[in-house]
């Protein structure tokens, strides 16, 4: 497997600033940008496997770029975790897009890096650079059933000490096994990139992102979710872009309620989804990496 060059992008904050990674696939010159954020614990190698897929079908005509959105990977963790929330990360990746500069812009988000997707894709008044094409939303949309984030709130921020890689992907294996078939392989290498040593001298392992992330998250009410539900909403009736909305068919956090309502209003999302698959789609089968080759570089 080729590697990505890993970057960094200076995004502001009331605390002075943090640093982002994002991880580069492609032609580094290339106009046309496919931006892929990740889920809430996530970083930005889970899009290993499809990266290289359309880089390759592209031909030297396209870049991918995967961040690792803050508190996650490569990152810097944030001061004052108030600050792990929807509209900042939107802010910092506009930071990246200001420093991309891409031609053409792209954006395939999953989950978390969905919403951050309808918040800029949204913007009513965007910099040209920040103008999104076309918009991915990978088993997300503005309302997110309630007993899904009770269930994520369970693990949220218990980032875990491991004896070994296969050990942590095990244990990963346990909350997230609604993403789909896998072979043991291909579960190891989307785990190993969430990992990093404990630091404590023992060799053990741990989950590589800020446990903080689970204090605003915890701090979420049925009353605050609907007014969150009500702006995303908002954002979402004013995209322009295209727009395909991707369903794992047995999903938990988007409902097929939701998925029909955006359908009907907004972008008028087309939607594709996959059997056999919960939260969400990793875009490893082939069959979900030729649906998002098709969207972003055939149509």
């Amino acid at each position: 497997m080729t590697e990505p060059s890993l970057n960094f992008v200076l995004c502001p904050d009331a605390a002075g600033g943090h640093r982002m990674a994002y991880w580069q696939w492609g032609n580094p010159e290339a106009g046309h940008v496919l931006v892929c954020v990740h889920g809430l614990t996530r970083q930005g190698r889970d899009f290993d496997v499809l990266a290289q897929a359309l880089c390759e079908r592209a031909g030297g005509t396209l870049r991918v770029v995967c961040p690792d959105v803050a508190g996650r990977g490569k990152s810097d963790w944030l001061k004052d975790p108030q600050g792990y929330q929807i509209p900042n990360y939107a802010a910092d990746m506009l930071a990246l897009l200001a420093q991309l500069q891409p031609t053409t812009l792209d954006w395939l988000g999953t989950s978390m890096g969905g919403l951050i997707g309808i918040v800029v894709a949204g913007l009513a008044q965007a910099p040209a650079f920040a103008q999104v094409r076309r918009l991915g939303l990978n088993d997300v949309g503005p309302v997110i059933e309630w007993q899904a984030l009770q269930r994520i709130g369970q693990y949220l921020g218990n980032v875990g000490a491991f004896d070994s890689e296969q050990q942590a992907a095990d244990a990963l294996w346990e909350i997230a096994s609604s993403f789909g078939p896998h072979t043991p392989a291909q579960w190891l290498a989307l785990s190993r990139p969430l990992l990093k040593p404990l630091g404590d001298g023992s060799g053990r392992l741990t989950l590589h992102y800020d446990p903080a992330l689970a204090e605003p998250f915890k701090a979420v009410t049925p009353e605050s979710a609907a007014q969150g539900e009500a702006l995303l909403w908002q954002s979402y009736d004013q995209i322009k872009a295209k727009t395909l909305l991707i369903r794992g068919a047995e999903s938990d956090l988007l409902s097929r309620q939701t998925a029909q309502a955006m359908m009907a209003r907004g972008p008028k999302a087309r939607l594709v989804e996959f059997a056999g698959v919960g939260h969400a789609p990793t875009f490893i089968a082939d069959n979900q990496v030729q649906a998002v080759a098709s969207f972003f570089l055939d149509e």
